[in-house]
């Protein structure tokens, strides 16, 4: 478990003093959401126990699960967690971020209770003692109901980041040990079965992805793409076509279906992000890596992406030399740092994460299959440009290295070549690798950034 990008501290960015704690709004919202807590979980409960059947799912390994009375400590614990959560927060921003997470948890897993009952099926064995007291007063409003997705665990999920946004040393170490505990609780207290641990865990990872806190993002024409209606569609037809599979599919095994409704969800938060033209929303930070959300949510994507970008370019070379010093290619892994010989990476990508260290790196992220803007150009060019006089050799990378670094690089060289003629530009860029795939816009883009940056190389900064 790691931070999620946030930053916190006592001043606002232009060094004046920051505001005093948003104490008074944590409270209402803690009484607010507590409220909310108590009467949906306990609608979902009632409604479920009206039925004259509902079901159960488990492993058969599951029967060998102990039943560890002490447990229920840890299991309670969360509750406290949870109220003490709100007055983490220095500004009123975060905190809203973060009751939007817990919100937004209790939304969906209360339709799951709702729309798909389960039960817990074991009988659970008798406890003395103040575990016995604590399971007795659990018993008093939870019934073996509400089991997939947990929200024990997703609210785990989203207290866990919370928290270790906020410790460290020692503190941050005790915090991942006691949420282990936790996790575990809801086994060893017969509470849930265990797929409603990945399921409650997917939706709390969802949960913080759709509200991110403060994420060190690039900076350099970061979120200046044009929304993609087509591309968006695509993206969600896929997404509600693999929901569909994963409805089928779960009376045959529930392994399947889960893993199915994962890719679902991945691609529907794709399709939003490409919908929305935002290429910010994959939370890849200013260093290359993406937000622990992101990876979980993302995943089945990720995986699809990747494997996608090193599939298309198997049988052409992974990266090609355009001029002295300038390099372009797919994404780079070591191999690709070795043939090049390049010690600073561009990346062009919005959706991977960098697979490299120990060179300099810039990412000016652009959606794939998309067109970058005139600022992201530039942004591209003036980066080449400045390692360039650096003494630096410079690898122009996207995920396949056919499109979006193409455009940047071609960009460059016609800048450097002080050509305006794109296709001329397009030749020589060709001979070095012939794979490039621009299409009309990209072509129409170039030109006009060659128009404006041969000519005025300090205006090409403001052609949009």
């Amino acid at each position: 478990m790691q931070r999620d990008g946030a930053s916190y501290g006592p001043a606002t960015l232009d060094g004046s003093p920051a505001p005093g704690r948003p104490w008074g709004l944590a409270l209402g919202l803690l009484a607010v959401m507590g409220a909310l807590f108590f009467s949906s979980y306990g609608l979902a409960n009632w409604l479920a126990s009206q039925r004259a059947d509902v079901p159960y799912f488990h492993f058969g390994w599951e029967r060998g699960m102990p039943f560890v009375p002490w447990s229920i400590v840890p299991y309670w614990s969360i509750d406290l967690l949870y109220g003490i959560s709100f007055f983490l927060w220095a500004t009123r921003t975060d905190l809203l971020a973060h009751v939007k997470r817990l919100l937004a948890a209790q939304v969906i897993s209360v339709a799951c209770f709702i729309a798909f009952p389960l039960r817990f099926a074991f009988a659970r064995p008798p406890a003395e003692g103040l575990p016995g007291q604590l399971f007795t007063l659990l018993g008093g409003f939870d019934k073996p109901f509400n089991q997939a997705p947990s929200l024990h665990i997703s609210l785990l999920v989203i207290l866990w980041v919370a928290y270790a946004a906020h410790l460290r040393g020692a503190w941050r170490w005790l915090l991942h040990g006691w949420f282990v505990l936790i996790g575990l609780s809801v086994l060893t207290t017969y509470q849930h079965h265990f797929i409603d641990i990945p399921t409650g865990w997917l939706v709390g990872w969802l949960c913080v992805f759709a509200f991110p806190i403060a994420l060190s993002m690039p900076a350099a024409g970061a979120d200046a793409s044009t929304p993609d209606p087509t591309l968006a569609r695509r993206y969600a037809l896929a997404a509600a076509l693999l929901g569909l599979a994963s409805v089928a599919a779960l009376p045959v095994s529930v392994v399947a279906g889960f893993l199915l409704a994962w890719a679902a969800i991945s691609l529907g938060c794709v399709a939003l992000i490409y919908r929305a033209g935002k290429p910010l929303l994959f939370q890849k930070r200013a260093d290359g890596t993406l937000a622990m959300a992101a990876w979980w949510v993302l995943w089945p994507y990720l995986l699809g992406a990747f494997a996608n970008s090193r599939w298309w370019t198997r049988r052409q070379p992974a990266v090609s030399r355009l001029t002295d010093g300038v390099w372009i290619g797919r994404l780079p892994g070591e191999a690709e740092l070795r043939e090049s010989g390049a010690d600073a990476v561009l990346d062009l990508t919005a959706e991977l994460p960098r697979l490299v260290t120990g060179v300099v790196y810039r990412c000016v992220p652009v959606l794939d299959l998309t067109v970058p803007s005139q600022l992201q150009i530039h942004a591209g060019v003036e980066i080449i440009e400045r390692w360039q006089q650096d003494g630096r050799t410079v690898l122009v990378s996207c995920a396949l290295g056919y499109s979006r670094s193409a455009l940047i690089a071609a960009a460059w060289l016609g800048v450097h070549a002080r050509l305006r003629d794109p296709r001329q530009v397009l030749a020589l860029l060709r001979q070095s690798r012939p794979a490039v795939v621009l299409g009309p816009q990209s072509v129409a883009a170039l030109a006009r950034y060659l128009q404006t940056a041969v000519a005025d190389p300090q205006g090409a900064a403001h052609a949009d």
